[in-house]
């Protein structure tokens, strides 16, 4: 299927995880993609896994001097962008009484403030072409309180209120805006999440299992296919069935 023929797509935290399935499933229909991480080993190995169609830069998504080069690079390789993956993301399992400011502020710049960044970097090149799509990863706890890390859900929040907001202003110019928010999916941040606590997470789960990184990758590239072309400012829940009712994580 190559629905993504025309696409040129910038992934953030695309080395490895969610970000690297992304960019398997983009190149595998047709795309031509960045891969923007700070894991320069991972990144390049990845790019050159994938061969012509994927490029890696080095990229730190708080740095409006780099979200320019990165989009710079992409023009001048592939031509101009007219989608971004902001998946890009870290988390910390901090409550509201032990959250440091430095460790709130280190959280958002991330999560918040580079989603931001990512979003204007691309408005002139897609306001030029006269579409785009951009997808913005946040999370459950952009949809739900948990009572653990207050900063992420604060982060996660966020992201899904800045797409609202820009799918309003920026759909009568042909861009369209979507959140995806991922429940607990099997890659190396949940490595750990094995025997007894594995247990744990998947007794909390409907489906009785963790999500798998290419799943989130097809509603990635479904979003981002002129097939989702009346679909902007909504957020998409793949999360097993945990915030379908009463769940607590």
């Amino acid at each position: 299927m190559n629905r993504h023929e025309s696409t040129v797509a910038i992934v953030t935290g695309g080395a490895r995880g969610m970000g690297a399935a992304h960019v398997r499933r983009l190149t595998t229909e047709g795309a031509r993609v960045v891969i923007a991480d700070l894991l320069d080993g991972d990144g390049s190995a990845l790019a050159a896994e994938i061969g012509a169609a994927a490029l890696f830069v080095h990229h730190d998504v708080s740095s409006a001097p780099s979200w320019a080069e990165v989009v710079g690079v992409a023009e001048q390789e592939f031509g101009p962008v007219n989608a971004l993956v902001n998946n890009a993301g870290i988390v910390a399992f901090d409550g509201i009484t032990t959250t440091t400011e430095e460790g709130y502020r280190s959280i958002t710049e991330v999560n918040q403030t580079g989603v931001f960044l990512g979003m204007s970097a691309v408005l002139e090149p897609m306001r030029r072409q006269g579409r785009g799509s951009i997808v913005n990863i946040s999370s459950t706890a952009g949809m739900v309180g948990y009572t653990h890390g207050f900063a992420y859900v604060a982060s996660k929040w966020a992201v899904r209120g800045m797409t609202k907001a820009a799918a309003l202003e920026l759909g009568p110019l042909g861009i369209r805006v979507n959140s995806v928010h991922p429940g607990t999916i099997r890659t190396p941040m949940t490595a750990g999440y094995d025997g007894a606590v594995a247990d744990a997470v998947v007794a909390k789960i409907p489906v009785q299992r963790l999500g798998h990184a290419d799943e989130v990758a097809a509603l990635v590239a479904y979003l981002l296919s002129d097939e989702a072309g009346f679909t902007t400012g909504t957020e998409h829940v793949i999360d097993g069935g945990v915030t379908a009712g009463d769940f607590r994580l």
